[in-house]
């Protein structure tokens, strides 16, 4: 079984490592990781707030020391309470990746588990999550139901 662990701060470049993979696989770019070194330090702030609204879980890598083979990051959020959601806290996860040589081992799976049930330990009500084709039956196992998507965007 594989060792799911809360990231640390030193995690930072290995976290941005996968979430680099994780955004080549649905939307490749230019391939540019140029904006990794702006983001490092807030990254790194913010796996150091073991309270915060934010969390990532990793798993290290099997065969690569000081490497990580699979990660899940996720937010807490408040919206205002509604019905079967009075407390209006809304989890969001996002940057679900695996190395490419480490995966179909569990490790997302497992991550998922821990950020779910770090979820339910801040009173989260509800979980949320954009899912591609290819991790929709994860997600599906785990509970998850597809929804009709109203999401815009405005990029300031």
């Amino acid at each position: 079984m594989s060792v799911v662990r809360r990231a640390l701060p030193e995690d930072a470049a290995e976290v941005l490592r996968l979430r680099q993979v994780m955004i080549d696989s649905i939307a490749p770019m230019d391939g540019s990781v140029d904006w990794h070194t702006e983001s490092l330090p807030t990254l790194r702030a913010r796996l150091a707030e073991p309270n915060g609204g934010f969390a990532a879980f990793v798993v290290d890598h099997p065969e690569r020391p000081g490497a990580l083979a699979a990660l899940v990051v996720g937010t807490v959020e408040y919206r205002i309470g509604r019905s079967g959601n009075p407390h209006g806290n809304i989890g969001f996860v996002f940057s679900v990746a695996t190395d490419p040589d480490a995966r179909r081992r569990g490790y997302a799976r497992a991550c998922m588990d821990a950020l779910l049930a770090w979820f339910h330990a801040r009173g989260v009500g509800k979980v949320q999550l954009t899912a591609s084709a290819d991790a929709a039956p994860l997600y599906a196992s785990l509970g998850f139901k597809p929804k009709p998507d109203p999401l815009m965007e405005l990029s300031l």
